[in-house]
């Protein structure tokens, strides 16, 4: 497994596991309380900044099991990174009518802030799903 092939497997397993863990969290709060009075942004920023730097540090200690690897692409790793980058850019400029058709509905900002953040979210695992495809399939 490339290095390249490792680290879209620690995104996308973090940034799916860290979501979940968030919307769980947060979403648990809705049918007892107002949206309006649910605290979501400082949770929603630490998720945030624990994906990333579980990100980071996953990958660290990936690089460092395999030093060989470590930083080496080829022009198939380019091309896999290519495309998987091009499917998560669609899926977030699809993604994000949802919050934009919200905010001009006027609906309340918990909503408008969750369904952008699930819009990031299903953008980075499409582009996951895409790289680790076509690694495991061929490319």
């Amino acid at each position: 497994m490339s290095s390249e092939e490792k680290r879209t497997w620690i995104s996308a397993v973090v940034g799916v596991a860290v979501a979940v863990v968030y919307l769980a969290t947060v979403l648990s709060k809705v049918p007892d309380t107002d949206v309006a009075r649910i605290a979501y942004v400082g949770p929603m920023l630490t998720s945030i900044g624990v994906g990333i730097g579980a990100g980071i540090v996953l990958a660290i200690v990936a690089a460092m099991a395999s030093p060989r690897d470590a930083g080496r692409t080829d022009e198939r790793d380019r091309e896999i990174n290519r495309r998987g980058e091009y499917v998560g850019f669609y899926v977030m400029s699809i993604a994000a009518i949802v919050p934009l058709v919200l905010a001009m509905a006027k609906v309340e900002h918990f909503w408008i802030a969750h369904a952008l953040y699930l819009a990031f979210v299903l953008a980075a695992l499409a582009s996951a799903v895409v790289k680790i495809v076509a690694y495991r399939r061929g490319w």
